[in-house]
């Protein structure tokens, strides 16, 4: 997705985002990761490809948050590591189907679209890699993330019971339909389109 005039990057998650990531991930998942898992999953397994989202402004002038406007530089002294790094994602991908093993937005920064950003991202990279078919496991009370995975296209195939360990709830497994077919396509670039013009207005009106 064309970035260009919008104040967010997306990039390969590297090592040294770690300690970062770990963090947001504890303030974000009950079940959250270990620094130790994404540390292997970057270092040793060829078939993931994780990316970062980062506020450039924050990246660029560290000390931006003393002039940032409607308070948004307390934000810089809130826990959660490096503040530029916005959220992140990753897939694995087992032949041709990209399985969307993480997703996740600070919470001070939901509700921006930046969600939808990363979720792109990962389609866009599974694509380039080969894949023709995303899959992912959601919570049965996300409203939020099936709301946005169906906006891609993505339907409900089966259900795990009891499937996330900490409260019993079920998962929704979900996939697409072909990545590369061009009906996906079309619709792909139009909601691109869309969300680059959302986040444009909110760059604007700043």
């Amino acid at each position: 997705m064309n970035l260009d005039g919008l104040p967010y990057a997306v990039a390969p998650m590297e090592l040294a985002d770690v300690p970062t990531v770990s963090q947001v991930e504890r303030i974000v998942f009950t079940l959250p990761w270990s620094a130790t898992a994404f540390d292997y999953e970057l270092r040793h397994n060829r078939a993931s490809e994780y990316v970062v989202l980062r506020y450039l402004p924050w990246l660029e002038r560290p000390g931006v948050g003393r002039v940032l406007k409607h308070g948004l530089g307390k934000l810089l002294k809130r826990p959660g590591g490096d503040p530029s790094l916005l959220g992140y994602g990753g897939f694995w991908l087992a032949s041709y189907e990209a399985h969307i093993c993480t997703l996740a937005v600070r919470p001070e920064w939901r509700g921006r679209g930046l969600g939808e950003l990363l979720l792109v991202s990962l389609v866009e990279r599974a694509l380039e890699r080969g894949a023709t078919v995303a899959t992912l496991e959601v919570r049965a009370s996300n409203s939020t993330g099936l709301n946005l995975y169906r906006k891609y296209r993505f339907r409900q195939v089966a259900t795990r019971k009891h499937y996330y360990s900490d409260n019993g709830e079920d998962a929704v497994i979900m996939t697409t339909p072909s990545l590369v077919s061009a009906e996906y396509q079309e619709h792909l670039a139009a909601l691109e389109d869309l969300l680059r013009h959302r986040l444009l207005a909110a760059t604007q009106e700043a």
